[in-house]
């Protein structure tokens, strides 16, 4: 085998590797995604303090902007209440220990007893730790 061979080999056992260890990265993502989902839903305080970042910051759609604790603590006293929540569209882009997962959330709430809908645009920006995927950010825009 000549030079130009081994390199054009070598290039395509690289490429492979690099887009079988990213798929690996997007699957864990997209099930670290699928179980912040059921936190949310279930108001699972144990199961959202091992999925989100300390620094979080969590954008609502109206434009508020919480911390990890309040988040947690709003979804854990019922304040913010999703019934239901259906994600579709979902999209993940990884770049290195960053992924980008992009969505539509579709969901039932009931905010302070008052029963909602919440249809949004999402982004949330997802950091790999210790070999973990953490939520870091999250911010919603209402569907128009």
């Amino acid at each position: 085998m000549n030079r130009i061979h081994f390199a054009l080999l070598l290039g395509l056992m690289f490429t492979i590797q690099s887009v079988h260890a990213q798929s690996r990265a997007e699957s864990a993502v997209r099930t670290r995604v699928e179980a912040l989902r059921r936190a949310m839903v279930d108001a699972d305080a144990a199961a959202l303090d091992e999925l989100v970042s300390e620094d979080l910051s969590y954008g609502h759609s109206n434009a508020v902007v919480e911390d990890k604790k309040r988040f947690s603590e709003k979804l854990i006293t019922g304040e913010s209440d999703f019934l239901t929540m259906e994600l579709s569209e979902l999209t993940v882009k990884i770049s290195g220990k960053t992924a980008l997962v992009r969505c539509r959330l579709d969901g039932k709430t009931s905010d302070g007893g008052k029963p909602g809908q919440a249809k949004l645009h999402v982004l949330m920006v997802w950091q790999q730790k210790g070999g973990t995927w953490k939520l870091l950010a999250r911010q919603a825009t209402k569907l128009l």
